[in-house]
């Protein structure tokens, strides 16, 4: 594929909502509230999921009931579960609970690894073998994950080659998808090129989804350049929820109506029902008790009209 091509026709979105919207708030949802939400998006045409994280529940008390969560949603016809694990124990978890895929998640970063999980790359990498014997032979996906692909919070600049070199051990270990990660925001249109572009010659077999935050505000213009590139997977957060809570500065991810809105807008298919998401939303909104930063929701889509007479008339 040249460096820039026509963007694919249908574009695969997985909601982190339910994990990464929710990991770093400090309202904690109980288990029903959390399955409210997610049959609101379930409702808006949403059938893949990155539901939660078993991770400690010491270190993330948010995500505490994630095998709760995992296990209600089963039942629910045609959805897609994946979680994210950083271990074998939470690779265990994720698999008595039932999920479809567990997401490995590494940072790129050395001092983002060791604050994420209290671990080295080399040694998360090398637990990373003990998961791929563990769902060797199962029904369950391995899917792969770099955090702070695009920079680092601690460390600035992270270079791109620690990325690669991450990528291969992934491809090695079988990982069906990739996804990189915007940490905190620092990706840019010239980064999303660099990386996708080294990705493909380094890992060519590994499908990717890109991963970002809104943080300093061009989210959506780092999607329009992963678009012109081909890249047809991306993750998003209803309402714009999210943030890591071992990254200073992390605010939310881009929004989910945001991203369906810009897409439509566009010509592209996604599957989703915008004014679905704008009510799921809106029920996000209700249960974090405070306005969420994603626009859509509040503006409505472009073409909504407002009732004329409710507006004053100029005078003069």
């Amino acid at each position: 594929m040249s460096a820039l091509a026509p963007p694919p026709r249908h574009i695969h979105i997985t909601e982190v909502g339910l994990r990464d919207g929710l990991q770093n708030e400090p309202v904690v949802l109980s288990t029903e509230q959390k399955l409210s939400l997610a049959r609101a998006l379930v409702d808006a045409g949403v059938h893949e999921f990155e539901v939660s994280s078993f991770v400690s529940p010491r270190a993330v008390p948010a995500l505490a009931d994630a095998a709760e969560v995992v296990e209600a949603l089963r039942g629910v016809a045609g959805l897609h579960l994946s979680a994210l694990v950083p271990n074998l124990r939470g690779a265990e978890r994720a698999l008595e609970a039932g999920v479809d895929s567990v997401v490995l998640f590494v940072s790129a970063s050395e001092r983002h690894n060791a604050k994420n999980v209290n671990r080295s790359v080399a040694a998360s990498l090398e637990g990373f073998e003990q998961v791929a014997r563990l769902l060797d032979g199962s029904n369950v996906a391995l899917r792969g994950a770099i955090a702070t692909a695009f920079g680092c919070p601690f460390t600035g600049n992270v270079p791109v080659e620690s990325v690669t070199e991450i990528a291969r051990r992934f491809a090695d270990l079988g990982a069906t998808h990739l996804s990189l990660g915007d940490t905190t925001g620092m990706a840019t249109p010239p980064l999303v090129t660099e990386r996708v572009t080294r990705l493909r010659e380094a890992a060519p077999n590994l499908p990717l989804t890109l991963h970002f935050h809104n943080t300093r505000g061009i989210g959506l213009a780092n999607v329009m350049q992963g678009l012109a590139l081909g890249v047809d997977r991306y993750e998003s957060s209803i309402g714009g929820l999210g943030g890591c809570p071992f990254a200073p500065g992390a605010s939310g991810n881009i929004a989910t109506e945001d991203l369906a809105y810009l897409l439509e807008e566009m010509g592209l298919e996604t599957g989703l029902d915008l004014e679905g998401l704008i009510a799921a939303a809106g029920r996000a909104s209700e249960l974090m008790g405070r306005r969420l930063p994603a626009q859509v929701s509040q503006a409505g889509p472009r073409l909504a009209l407002s009732d004329c007479s409710a507006v004053p008339t100029a005078q003069g």
